[in-house]
């Protein structure tokens, strides 16, 4: 009976992680997802992520075709119960050779504790002419009046001509010397 137990718990265990897993992916890039379902572009990147599809025994294209052949009619996404049998039907591909038990804790192990990484998003380059290209301090001409000392854009301000209400023309020098002079 003990034996059991431990291996009960330790299912369990590794299920509450690879069902929060599934949570985290579910919710990636979509603010309104509850994280109950998940669409088949998340499964993808989970997939992809995880180490599930390794682009020989499973391939994108595979991983589509689970995702579909799981999910309800009609629906755009799975539960968690139909992404579990998803992976029963993938584990056999990703790992040949081992009992469907052994290759469905295989696929679990990679799955858990992960969590949706940023990979392919676009970062800031400081490369070649790219620094001297975004460096404001070496601004000319109107372009110059855009940015203030510290480098940091002044937004419509420095886009626009703001009108001065004044009563004087532009250049004039002696603006708001009317009143001490009369």
């Amino acid at each position: 009976s003990a034996p059991s137990l431990l291996t009960s718990f330790l299912h369990s265990n590794k299920m509450s992680e690879v069902e929060n897993t599934f949570r985290k992916f579910a919710i990636y890039g979509d603010t309104s997802a509850s994280g109950n379902d998940m669409t088949g572009k998340n499964f993808s990147k989970m997939c992809r992520e995880c180490g599930v599809m390794d682009g020989k025994a499973v391939t994108s294209t595979d991983i589509d075709i689970v995702f579909n052949k799981v999910k309800t009619k009609g629906a755009r996404t799975i539960t968690f119960a139909e992404f579990q049998q998803a992976m029963k039907e993938l584990c056999s591909k990703r790992f040949k050779g081992k009992s469907p038990e052994e290759a469905l804790q295989a696929v679990y192990a990679l799955i858990e504790g992960k969590e949706p990484g940023s990979v392919g998003a676009t970062k800031a380059t400081k490369v070649g002419g790219v620094e001297r290209l975004t460096d404001t301090s070496k601004y000319t001409g109107s372009h110059k009046e855009r940015f203030d000392e510290s480098g940091k854009g002044k937004g419509l301000a420095g886009r626009q001509d703001l009108t001065d209400n004044s009563g004087y023309v532009g250049a004039y020098k002696g603006a708001g010397t009317y009143n001490q002079t009369h």
